[in-house]
């Protein structure tokens, strides 16, 4: 079977309105890939310290997947999330990203988006971080199906650094570059 090796860190969150951030990550595949190692989902430690709204993660990735072909190539999935000082926590970012399809050293940023309301009192207790809007499943972030219904606005930026290893693509006819 056709080997990927995902090793890399989810690094920092960027331009987010809101100082005490973590993140929760995972990795979503089709049914013709398999984890062999690693774990396929995580999150980071809070960061409270933040230069610029600027949040560092430092949080390891290190995932091992084979394949018996490419349908259902990986993608990355974050949710990014506040806490206040009554360690209340409320989601102020959704995204996702598919893992580049080229071995080696990849930079990845993923644009995130929030779930909005039209309602002024909602809108004034987002701002007093005191809460925001959740999504009931969690998999409308990045199947699209029913996102479209959604009322959203742009949130941060997640930075992750990821190294690539493929092996044995070329014995299933894939040609890396």
């Amino acid at each position: 079977m056709a080997e990927l090796h995902i090793i890399g860190e989810l690094q920092t969150a960027l331009d987010f309105e809101e100082p005490n951030l973590f993140c929760r990550w995972s990795i979503q595949y089709g049914s013709h890939w398999k984890a062999v190692e690693g774990h396929t989902e995580g999150q980071s430690c809070c960061s409270t310290a933040r230069i610029e709204q600027r949040s560092e993660f430092g949080t390891p990735i290190d995932l091992h997947l084979v394949t018996r072909g490419l349908q259902g190539w990986p993608r990355l999935h974050v949710e990014v999330y506040a806490v206040n000082a009554l360690q209340q926590y409320w989601p102020v970012g959704y995204g996702f990203a598919f893992v580049p399809v080229s071995p080696g050293h990849h930079r990845v940023r993923i644009a995130t988006w929030k779930v909005s309301s039209a309602r002024v009192a909602d809108t004034v207790r987002e701002k007093f971080h005191t809460g925001g809007f959740s999504l009931a499943k969690s998999d409308i972030a990045f199947s699209g199906i029913e996102r479209y219904k959604l009322l959203t606005k742009t949130a941060g930026t997640v930075e992750l650094e990821l190294m690539l290893i493929f092996k044995n693509f070329a014995e299933y006819g894939v040609e890396l570059r």
